[in-house]
């Protein structure tokens, strides 16, 4: 049967939050970009098109691995219903809301401002139907992630459900159920096609919440195989990689679900990479030392990645609209947006943070 005991922090959850979240980052940073490489689709591919149908594929990891340490961390413990939502729910709803509106306000003034055009018009009823457009989820300029919030949300919601049941069966059960989520994998995101029999309760993101709960608790020889976990992580690169090329045209990259089969592959893999690192036995002072600045810098991108989540893409497309149009190449300008949308949000939160009250609302674990 399951158990569960309190621990202190693990250092590979920390190490995968962070993973997560940058994860996340390079993707919209490529998304943003993409455009620019779409001619360079040919017999053989350029460097910069190869770096793009890479990234924008194999870092679909980043919302899985969200999805997958809340499995990690919450299933197979025993905890009641009103607890666990008590503690939950709040710390996604006030970030949320409080992101949504102030963001919001900022980019009408930057459009305003910069005349970048996020919004039509800028009379009291366009303001707040702009303001309720990015709640909802209605594609609003800059804010195509807080998709999240409202999958993350119903995620919470059936967890309790799936927590009685852990906390009361083997990890076979988990297996069994995990065995019908990868043909869900196969078939309604990788082929695109519906399977025979009816799978609806075996779909999309509870799986991966399953999943992360497997992964950490399973004894499997091969499951805690490094090595094994490494060759996980290049067959579905090289494979995402390969397919994203056959299918993608001149005009439009293709790229994977974050539910499908090689991005799970890869998922499972760099989970399982990071929970037994320790098994190469590598001695470098700066990782394993706790009060070092790697293990600092991890655990404060980690501490604020939900609040980078919900901020990134709105400071990520302010500094794209000034930087643009530098004199520099594709790669260098990816990198460079990704780093200042990083740096950039972390400055936000960690001055925020500071501050009472406010740093109840900012998403800071």
């Amino acid at each position: 049967m399951s158990t569960a005991k309190k621990s202190k922090r693990i250092f590979y959850f920390d190490a995968l939050r962070a993973l997560a979240i940058i994860s996340v980052i390079i993707i919209h940073v490529f998304s943003r970009t993409k455009g620019l490489i779409l001619d360079d689709y040919s017999l053989y591919p350029s460097f910069n098109w190869l770096i793009s149908s890479f990234s924008l594929s194999f870092f679909r990891i980043g919302v899985p691995l969200f999805l997958m340490l809340s499995g990690a961390l919450s299933l197979g413990r025993d905890w009641e219903i009103r607890t666990f939502l008590g503690k939950r729910i709040p710390r996604i709803v006030a970030p949320f809301l409080f992101w949504g509106v102030t963001l919001s306000l900022v980019v009408i003034c930057a459009s305003y401002l910069f005349g970048f055009n996020w919004i039509d018009s800028y009379d009291w009823y366009s303001i707040l139907n702009f303001i309720y457009q990015t709640l909802m989820f209605y594609n609003t300029p800059t804010f195509a992630p807080y998709w999240f919030f409202w999958m993350i949300l119903g995620t919470y919601l059936i967890m309790p459900i799936f927590n009685k049941w852990l906390l009361h069966s083997e990890l076979k059960e988990a297996e069994y159920f995990l065995f019908f989520w990868l043909i869900t994998c196969i078939f309604d995101f990788t082929l695109k096609t519906p399977f025979p029999i009816k799978l609806t309760y075996f779909t999309s993101p509870i799986g991966l919440v399953v999943l992360g709960y497997y992964l950490r608790h399973n004894d499997r020889k091969l499951l805690n195989n490094p090595y094994f976990s490494i060759v996980l992580i290049i067959i579905s690169a090289i494979a995402m990689t390969y397919f994203s090329y056959l299918n993608s045209t001149i005009e439009s990259l293709y790229f994977f679900d974050r539910y499908s089969i090689f991005v799970t592959i890869a998922v499972i893999g760099v989970f399982t990479l990071f929970k037994n690192a320790g098994k190469f036995n590598i001695n470098l002072k700066f990782l394993n030392n706790p009060n070092g600045l790697f293990r600092k810098s991890i655990f404060t991108i980690a501490k604020y990645s939900y609040g980078m989540y919900l901020v990134h893409n709105t400071i990520k497309a302010l500094i794209y609209n000034f930087i643009y149009k530098l004199p520099i190449n594709f790669v260098s300008m990816n990198i460079l947006l990704l780093i200042l949308t990083i740096f950039v949000s972390l400055i936000i939160l960690s001055s925020l943070n500071r501050i009472p009250y406010v740093n109840q609302v900012i998403g800071a674990k």
